[in-house]
C-alpha cells in the first residue's frame, strides 16, 4: 500500500530531504480530490495550502475584466501547485481551476510555516525548493503575457 510518506519520498521535489524532515512534511499532508471545474483556490484568498498533483490538470488563471480568464500555465501530474502560503501576507496570487478530476496531496501551509520557524534547516530546504517553483511560475506567466500582448518593441515609438 502506498503511504503519503512513500509518495513524497519518491517525488523529485522532496528528493534528498532528510528523513526526519520528510516525516514532518508528511504530518502536514492529506489526500484531496477536486471535481472538474472546481477552484482549488481563488486570487485574494488566504493562502493556507500547497499541492502535489497526482492526477489530472490544473489551469492557473488571471482574472480579466470583461473577458474570459487568461490561462498563464497548466500544471499536471507530479507538479507543485501553490507557493503563496510561504510568502507574507499569505494571500493567493492567481486562480487555480481543476481541468477534469484532480487528485492531489494537500499540505497545510500554516502547519509547515510553524515547523519551519522551529527548524531552520527544514525552512531553508523548503524555501530553496520553492524558489525554483516560484521562478518557473513567473517565467510561465511572462511567456503567456508575451503571447497575449504581442511584441512590446513593435508598439514603441
Amino acid at each position: 500500500m502506498e503511504t503519503l510518506e512513500r509518495i513524497l519520498a519518491e517525488h523529485a521535489f522532496f528528493e534528498g530531504l532528510e528523513p526526519e524532515h520528510l516525516k514532518v512534511v508528511t504530518g502536514c499532508a492529506s489526500n484531496v480530490r477536486f471535481t472538474p471545474g472546481a477552484y482549488v483556490f481563488r486570487e485574494g484568498e488566504q493562502a493556507n495550502q500547497f499541492y502535489l498533483l497526482r492526477q489530472g490538470k490544473v489551469a492557473i488563471e488571471i482574472f480579466a475584466p470583461q473577458s474570459p480568464p487568461i490561462i498563464v500555465d497548466t500544471l499536471e501530474k507530479d507538479e507543485i501547485l501553490g507557493w503563496s502560503w510561504l510568502v507574507p501576507p499569505y494571500r493567493v496570487r492567481f486562480d487555480a481551476r481543476a481541468v477534469g478530476t484532480v487528485h492531489a496531496v494537500a499540505f497545510d501551509g500554516a502547519c509547515l510555516r510553524g515547523k519551519c520557524e522551529t527548524d531552520s534547516e527544514l525552512g531553508y530546504e523548503l524555501y530553496r525548493r520553492f524558489a525554483v517553483v516560484i521562478t518557473e511560475r513567473l517565467q510561465a506567466t511572462r511567456m503567456r503575457l508575451l503571447d497575449v500582448y504581442g511584441d512590446p518593441v513593435a508598439t514603441v515609438g
